[in-house]
C-alpha cells in the first residue's frame, strides 16, 4: 500500500514520535510557519513554539513531504506591498530549505503567491505552490486555471491539489475530475480532506475564513462567539442531525475514495496530539468504533455532549449519501437516521480546583 494520509504536523516530542511509527502510510505533513501569527488559516492566539523545534522535530520524519502552511484567507495591505515585511518569511522559507525541511507552501491568497516569487524568484522556484483547500477546486476548470496561474509566478508546480469537501458527497463528479487530472497531469496526485466535518455547502465559511485571518491581524477573537450565537454551532445546536449531511469521510470508507484519490487529508491540529493520534490511529485502521465526533475536526465541541455511534452507521454509507439531493424538506432520513445511532452524553463538570499546596 502506498502512503495516503496528509496529517498536521505538531513538534511535541510523543506526537513526533508517533508519527515516526506511522511514516510508511504518511505521503506528506504540514505545519505552521511560525514567522507571525498572522499567515495561518487557524487562529493562533495562544503562545508559539520555537521555530527551532518544529525544524528539528521535522528533521526526524524521513520519507514524507513536507508542506508549510501560509494559508489565510488574506494579509494586510502593508504585507504585500512593503517588502521589508516579506524578508523574515522568506528568510524562514530559506532556512527550510537548507536545512531540507519543506517541499512547498500551502497558500489561499494569490497576491501573497505573486510578491513571494518577484521578492525571491530563487526560492520560489524551489518550493510547490499547492492551493488551499479554501480555494475551493470543484471543477477540471477551476484546476487547469488555478495550475495555469501558479505557473506564470514561477513556483514548481504543486505535486497534488486538494478538491473542494463538496465534492466528498458527489462521488460521480469526483471521478470525472479525477480521470480527467490524471489523464492532462500524470504525475498530480489528488486529495480530498476527511474529517473537518463542516456544514455542506456553508453558507458562513467565506466569512468565518475572513474572521479567521482579522483575529490573527488584530490578536482578538470573536469567532467562536459569533458561530455560537448566530453560526454553524448556533444551526447544529438547534439541529444536530444536520451533522449527517457534512461531507465527512468514515474511515470505513477511505478505500471507496481511494479508487478515484491518492491522499487523504486529516485536519485537527488546534486541537492537540491525542485528537490528531486517536483521529489517525482511526483512518490507518480504517475503523472507529467509538463517537464519530471524536474524528471530527469543526464539531469537537459536540462531543463533550453527544455520542454518535461510528459502528451504526452502514457500510455503504459514504455511497448513500452520494445520492443525496439536498431536499432535505421533503425527505427526512438524515434526521431518521442521527435519532436511531445517537444520544445525548451527561453534562460532567471539569474540576478546576487547584492541586498545589500552599
Amino acid at each position: 500500500m502506498k502512503p495516503f494520509l496528509n496529517v498536521p504536523f505538531l513538534p511535541e516530542e510523543r506526537y513526533v514520535d508517533f508519527l515516526c511509527q506511522c511514516c510508511d502510510d504518511l505521503d506528506s505533513v504540514h505545519f505552521s510557519l511560525l514567522h507571525s501569527r498572522s499567515l495561518d488559516s487557524r487562529i493562533q492566539l495562544e503562545p508559539l513554539p520555537a521555530q527551532e523545534s518544529i525544524i528539528a522535530g521535522l528533521e526526524r520524519l524521513h520519507g514524507p513531504k513536507k508542506y508549510a502552511l501560509l494559508n489565510s484567507r488574506f494579509y494586510t495591505p502593508e504585507l504585500l506591498t512593503d517588502h521589508n515585511r516579506l524578508k523574515p518569511i522568506l528568510h524562514t522559507l530559506e532556512h527550510c530549505l537548507e536545512r531540507k525541511v519543506i517541499n512547498g507552501i500551502v497558500y489561499c491568497d494569490h497576491y501573497l503567491l505573486q510578491v513571494l516569487a518577484d521578492e525571491s524568484p530563487q526560492i520560489a522556484a524551489q518550493l510547490e505552490a499547492v492551493p488551499s483547500v479554501n480555494t475551493m477546486l470543484d471543477s477540471a476548470h477551476k484546476i487547469e486555471a488555478q495550475l495555469a496561474y501558479i505557473g506564470e509566478t514561477g513556483f514548481k508546480m504543486p505535486g497534488k491539489i486538494i478538491l473542494d469537501r463538496s465534492l466528498n458527497r458527489d462521488l460521480d463528479q469526483l471521478a470525472a475530475i479525477s480521470l480527467s487530472m490524471h489523464r492532462q497531469f500524470p504525475g498530480l496526485k489528488i486529495e480530498v480532506l476527511a474529517n473537518e466535518g463542516c456544514l455542506p455547502y456553508c453558507p458562513f465559511k467565506l466569512s468565518h475564513d475572513s474572521y479567521i485571518a482579522l483575529a490573527n491581524i488584530n490578536g482578538r477573537c470573536q469567532t467562536h462567539v459569533i458561530n455560537c450565537d448566530i453560526g454553524c454551532m448556533r444551526l447544529l445546536d438547534e439541529q444536530p442531525h444536520r451533522l449527517l449531511q457534512s461531507p465527512f469521510i468514515r474511515p470505513e470508507d477511505i478505500d471507496l475514495y481511494l479508487y478515484h484519490v491518492e491522499t487523504i487529508k486529516l485536519c485537527g491540529r488546534t486541537l492537540g496530539p491525542p485528537f490528531l493520534i486517536n483521529a489517525i490511529k482511526a483512518y490507518r485502521a480504517r475503523r472507529y468504533d467509538g463517537n464519530l465526533l471524536d474524528l471530527l475536526d469543526a464539531m469537537s465541541w459536540l462531543a463533550e455532549r453527544l455520542y454518535v455511534d461510528n459502528r451504526m452507521l452502514s457500510f455503504d454509507f459514504a455511497n448513500m449519501l452520494s445520492q443525496c439531493d439536498n431536499h432535505c424538506e421533503s425527505c427526512g432520513f438524515c434526521k431518521e437516521l442521527f435519532e436511531s445511532i445517537s444520544h445525548p452524553l451527561p453534562m460532567v463538570l471539569k474540576n478546576q480546583r487547584s492541586t498545589t499546596v500552599d
